[in-house]
């Protein structure tokens, strides 16, 4: 009997450990999958349930420019500092105050503000804004009039006709036509239909492309300048030194807070005696050491991830062309003895300071194709391939998707008519026939 509860006991142990074991390990993937900014987050949280865990925040050197140059001193870094300007709500709060008198019509105005969204359009109907607020709906329209004569162009606009119009309207460098086109053809200008308006308004084909290639200069999104600024805060987990042919990867401390365990503390509470109170210390103890480890660890496997990025990119950071060999996850994998899952944890979110710019880890990898005579390339390589052969092609008469097929086969490099849609569409190139020109 005795032995059945000690060996029941035994167990219990081990279920308890290997639950344990299992916890600490989904918390160690979670840590590695954090981005810069998440992991600051996550250990700040972490701060606060651990009274012998402090944290210590690098100070991060403030920059109107946005991306500073990396100048090789182990102090310096890329940082995007978040834009601290006023945001769309507040920007458009201080222009009603500063722009009109204290009035009704004001209130209406600062009514209707409330319901702009961070793309500068409005989402309430004027009947209903009149209904809330008992007025008019010539008051309403009114409002809306004002509102819309505040900056930037094109807020407070209903829909993305109303946004090109507000633009076009303000801006003395618009083509003559554009406003009225927009305002009574605006769908056969979106579709195509151009040789109903040159048609209607006695023009050239090539007039009513002037008026589409003016248009594309606008913004659809007018409140969009403001952003969301959260997002916009980067500091990149590694960095890379170049001189002359030498590439030297670097961790960049200051992409994670410095841990500091609060020995003085946690001495002076053990003095207690009370043996709970001491369970509670090692516990926390425990977790202090069990977070430091992960973090350590996420931090070696980035910079192995990297290590090998950079050797085998090497040419995209001494060739001023910055070419991507072909590479794919499980490449790195089998070379770091890990999981695939681990090497997509380690790039995704993860970004590489150069002094030619700032990149996701992810944007190293592509995929190989091998042309008929063996030769290997990335889809990156044939993405711009096809970007050329479109730049090149007869703008009066656009490639289609077969024919890019076609010239592509020529190369040596076999793709479905699919596939080139697919390339096509992330290159941001539209289909022929809307790349058709007149002029």
């Amino acid at each position: 009997m005795k032995f059945q509860q000690q060996l029941s006991h035994s167990q219990q142990q081990n279920q308890t450990q290997k639950l344990a074991m299992t916890q600490q390990l989904q918390q160690s993937i979670q840590v590695l999958q954090f981005s810069s900014e998440e992991l600051h987050a996550f250990i700040e949280n972490e701060a606060l349930e651990n009274p012998l865990l402090s944290v210590e925040e690098y100070d991060y050197p403030i920059s109107s420019q946005g991306l500073s140059q990396l100048r090789g001193e182990e102090s310096d870094y890329f940082s995007q500092i978040p834009d601290q300007s006023l945001s769309l709500f507040e920007s458009l709060i201080e222009q009603v105050h500063l722009n009109y008198r204290d009035t009704y019509l004001r209130t209406l105005i600062l009514f209707l503000v409330e319901y702009i969204d961070l793309n500068g359009f409005l989402t309430i109907t004027l009947e209903e804004a009149a209904e809330q607020t008992g007025s008019s709906a010539i008051q309403m329209l009114d409002a809306l009039v004002l509102l819309q004569q505040l900056d930037p162009a094109g807020v407070g606009a209903r829909n993305l006709q109303e946004a090109l119009m507000l633009q076009t309207e303000r801006d003395d460098n618009a083509p003559n036509l554009a406003y009225i086109v927009l305002e009574e053809f605006f769908d056969s200008l979106v579709n195509r239909k151009w040789d109903v308006i040159a048609k209607h308004f006695e023009i050239r084909l090539q007039d009513v492309q002037e008026i589409f290639d003016y248009l594309q200069h606008l913004t659809p999104t007018p409140g969009a300048i403001f952003g969301d600024t959260k997002d916009l805060y980067i500091v990149p987990d590694l960095r890379v030194k170049i001189n002359g042919d030498t590439i030297e990867l670097l961790s960049n401390k200051k992409s994670v807070p410095k841990l500091i365990f609060q020995q003085n503390y946690f001495e002076q509470m053990k003095k207690s005696g009370d043996k709970e109170v001491v369970a509670y210390l090692k516990e926390k103890q425990q977790n202090f050491q069990i977070l430091q480890k992960m973090i350590m660890q996420r931090g070696d496997t980035i910079y192995r991830v990297g290590q090998f990025i950079v050797e085998h990119q090497r040419e995209f950071f001494l060739n001023d062309e910055r070419p991507i060999k072909p590479l794919i996850l499980k490449e790195v994998a089998e070379s770091l003895d890990v999981h695939e899952s681990t090497v997509s944890r380690a790039v995704n979110g993860k970004y590489l300071a150069t002094d030619f710019g700032v990149f996701e880890l992810k944007t190293f990898f592509s995929h190989k194709l091998v042309s008929k005579t063996g030769e290997e390339s990335s889809t990156d390589d044939v993405k711009q391939r096809l970007k050329k052969i479109v730049d090149q092609e007869n703008k009066q008469k656009p490639l289609s998707d077969q024919k890019i097929v076609d010239l592509l086969k020529e190369e040596g490099i076999e793709l479905s008519r699919r596939t080139v849609a697919k390339y096509r569409e992330q290159l941001g190139i539209l289909g022929s026939s809307k790349r058709k020109r007149y002029e």
